[in-house]
């Protein structure tokens, strides 16, 4: 049975001191000040101080969950461990079972180190010796109940969550731009609103993405501002993409691939919002994720020899090592190389005359029917998605018998069935309702197209190149042939046989890439 702190040494005479481990732990702490832990310490501390009982270390872990649910590492948690295990300390301290674990699996771990290292357990201002089975099964018993608890308390988040997406109100934490509003008496969340200062900064990204700036040149003047992001971390070409992704800025709340009518204003444009969807739609489709490009065509032409999916290795843009030195373009076998200078030549005239063309202009003509198709495909997911709000509600609600009024399998299996034509129905709306980008939309059918693709910066090109042509690179008639002779280079575009829309891949597609200089 556990012992009175003040009576321990009675209990284990030979003991002499109980050097002291304590032990503070939170879950929720969004900014980082430990204020919980702090508190917990200093319990611990009070307590040491009042039993003789001499502190060797504390750990602490911030923000960070007990449960089974925890997606982070418990750092200074794993390292109390070990050094449990080792027999360090006399005794474990800490404010309550819950700050140790709500996972089974968690306390059985330390259980295990307590009775390995013979240390004695303590919270709730009792003492355990977990080599006895009576204080094994008193704490297996506390343990249960902090995991109970937990589940408890994680069907009540889920619950208000849901609620909270069902009237649109916000959760969790505010995007960069907005502020909480709480009421004064209750202290509970009312709403958000824009704030003025952070609001400027995220028009700036939007208007900045439109007009051709690049995320990372963005990220940096907000770092050199000293504005960091809502986690309090600099800002990056991720972080950027983030806030220009998020539909919290035009007054849009979504939750779980679901999309409700948000209880803020937005504060960004709908037509700027789709123009940067557009152009962040198109940039996921650039060969290469890299942000340090240094070459127009890197990564862009597809090596006409070994194009297909049974050799997807990557070429690279590198420099001879015979004669000048010349740059050349080079598949990845090294069986196939040109010259870099008269391939982008012969690329940049074949694109800017197919973009002068009237061509151009009716290849990215939306069809007849497309808004249709897009009006159907929208009515139908409606339905769908106020079906599975129905199912969702009817899963939260208990009937006369205690049960729930339709089962969580149920509820499983129909989000399961209906996910994937939800899905498709998205995609078919996105298709028919994608806006062309407006760097684009200044080439097509512009006989002034030349002057408007000279003026544009890399990665520009690199976009409209992307979205408007494929580009493929065969062997030369003859060995040492360095003029593009006809088919040494094809061009097809968008619209025409051979244009294939260019993907990212996780995995290394065969192409011409950039390997610097």
């Amino acid at each position: 049975m556990p012992v009175d702190p003040e009576y321990l040494h009675l209990v284990y005479p030979k003991m002499g001191s109980f050097e002291a481990f304590l032990y503070g732990r939170n879950s929720v702490d969004p900014k980082k000040r430990g204020r919980s832990v702090r508190d917990q310490l200093t319990s611990g501390r009070d307590m040491c101080d009042r039993y003789g009982w001499p502190i060797i270390e504390e750990f602490r872990d911030v923000g960070l969950s007990a449960s089974r649910y925890a997606r982070k590492k418990r750092g200074d948690f794993d390292d109390m461990l070990e050094r449990i295990r080792a027999g360090e300390p006399r005794i474990v301290v800490a404010f309550e079972a819950s700050r140790y674990y709500r996972d089974l699996e968690v306390y059985v771990q330390l259980r295990s180190a307590c009775e390995e290292g013979g240390v004695l357990l303590c919270y709730n201002g009792q003492v355990y010796d977990l080599s006895k089975g009576a204080d094994r099964e008193a704490t297996a018993l506390d343990a249960v109940r902090a995991e109970g608890e937990l589940e408890g308390i994680r069907n009540r988040n889920l619950n208000t969550a849901q609620k909270q997406a069902d009237r649109g109100g916000p959760h969790g934490p505010a995007a960069y731009g907005f502020r909480r509003v709480y009421d004064p008496k209750t202290g509970e969340l009312v709403n958000q609103v824009v704030d003025e200062k952070e609001s400027k900064h995220v028009t700036a990204l939007f208007e900045g993405r439109v007009a051709g700036k690049a995320k990372r040149a963005m990220a940096a003047e907000l770092n050199e501002l000293g504005e960091t992001t809502r986690l309090g971390k600099p800002w990056s070409p991720r972080a950027v993409s983030m806030v220009l992704r998020n539909k919290a800025y035009i007054g849009i709340r979504v939750h779980r691939g679901v999309e409700h009518p948000a209880t803020w204003e937005g504060f960004i444009d709908r037509r700027l919002f789709d123009d940067v969807q557009a152009l962040e739609d198109a940039d996921r489709k650039l060969p290469t994720s890299s942000t340090a490009v240094k070459h127009t065509y890197s990564g862009l032409p597809i090596c006409g020899v070994h194009e297909g999916a049974a050799q997807p290795d990557t070429a690279t843009f590198r420099r001879t090592t015979t004669g000048r030195k010349r740059p050349v373009y080079r598949c990845n076998s090294l069986d196939l190389s040109v010259d870099a200078e008269r391939f982008e030549a012969y690329v940049e005239e074949g694109v800017v005359a197919w973009l002068s063309s009237p061509e151009a202009a009716e290849a990215f003509k939306k069809p007849a029917d497309g808004g249709k198709a897009a009006s159907d495909a929208r009515a139908r997911l409606s339905a769908i998605q106020e079906q599975l709000r129905s199912a969702r509600k009817l899963a939260r609600t208990f009937g006369a018998n205690n049960r729930p009024l339709m089962s969580s399998e149920s509820l499983s299996e129909l989000e399961m069935e209906l996910g994937p034509e939800a899905d498709e129905l998205k995609a078919t709306i996105k298709r028919a309702e994608a806006k062309i980008p407006r760097v684009l939309e200044k080439l097509l059918g512009n006989p002034e197209a030349e002057h408007v693709w000279n003026a544009l910066d890399l990665s520009q090109k690199r976009l409209v190149l992307s979205l408007v042509v494929t580009i493929r690179v065969f062997k030369a008639r003859a060995p040492g042939v360095k003029r593009i002779e006809p088919g040494r280079v094809t061009l097809s575009f968008y619209g025409q046989p051979g244009y294939v829309v260019a993907q990212r891949k996780a995995r290394r597609s065969r192409r011409f890439a950039d390997a610097g200089d």
